[in-house]
């Protein structure tokens, strides 16, 4: 059995749809879900938000076993979280950091991430087709063909 591709997306994406849509959009974290999987073609994408960063650190170490690649979508903690940081470095499969909006045109403190220095590639400002572009390229740099 082939190996999954990770999307984990941190805190409060799980209120898309209803949380500044002027900013993120009224597409759902399952509106998501759906795009990233027609995304991923024949490989299975396994899918999870937590609004916890020790549970986002578990997953990334967990992906480091059973993962193809990850896509992440750190949130707030991107701009935060050293800790974050160094579980995302310790990896040796691909990951794409991946975000909504185009942080570099938001406030002071988004303009920085601590997950870009150790990701292969940034994907942001596109909205939902971010998650598509970032699956596709975390496949690409796999060798999986999406």
């Amino acid at each position: 059995m082939s190996k999954p591709l990770f999307v984990l997306n941190g805190p409060n994406l799980n209120r898309l749809g209803t949380r500044e849509p002027q900013v993120y959009g009224t597409a759902t974290l399952a509106d998501i879900q759906r795009l990233c999987e027609r995304a991923a073609g024949d490989v299975a994408v396994d899918f999870r938000q937590s609004n916890h960063e020790g549970q986002l650190i578990d997953w990334l170490h967990e992906a480091e076993d059973k993962a193809l690649a990850v896509v992440l979508n750190p949130a707030g903690y991107g701009h935060t979280s050293v800790s974050l940081r160094d579980a995302a470095a310790c990896l040796s499969i691909p990951l794409v950091e991946c975000h909504l909006s185009n942080t570099a045109a938001r406030e002071d403190f988004r303009r920085t991430s601590l997950i870009s220095p150790v990701a292969a590639g940034v994907i942001q400002g596109f909205g939902p087709a971010s998650y598509e572009l970032a699956v596709i390229a975390a496949l690409r740099l796999t060798g999986a063909t999406a």
